[in-house]
């Protein structure tokens, strides 16, 4: 199983764990980019993504293309808020 993680560069909070940790985490200069991203991650033999949900907004395939897929795991990871 491989795992990439998807986060918009501008955010600073989401994923730095992961990103610690050695994971696999793109962060995308224009969300609108998402959808190539995840295709291009699933060329590459990632099965299991986990977006952030800011840039979850942005796909149109998350539910059209991969839902019923089940080889391939996206998941969307909650924003973090600050209380």
């Amino acid at each position: 199983m491989r795992i990439s993680l998807i986060k918009s560069a501008n955010d600073k909070k989401s994923f730095n764990l992961a990103k610690g940790l050695g994971f696999n985490v793109v962060e995308l200069e224009e969300n609108e980019e998402v959808d190539n991203k995840i295709k291009e991650l699933i060329e590459n033999n990632y099965n299991s993504i986990i977006l952030s949900s800011e840039v979850a907004g942005f796909s149109e395939d998350i539910i059209k293309k991969y839902n019923t897929d089940k080889n391939i795991n996206i998941y969307i990871a909650p924003s973090k808020r600050n209380n």
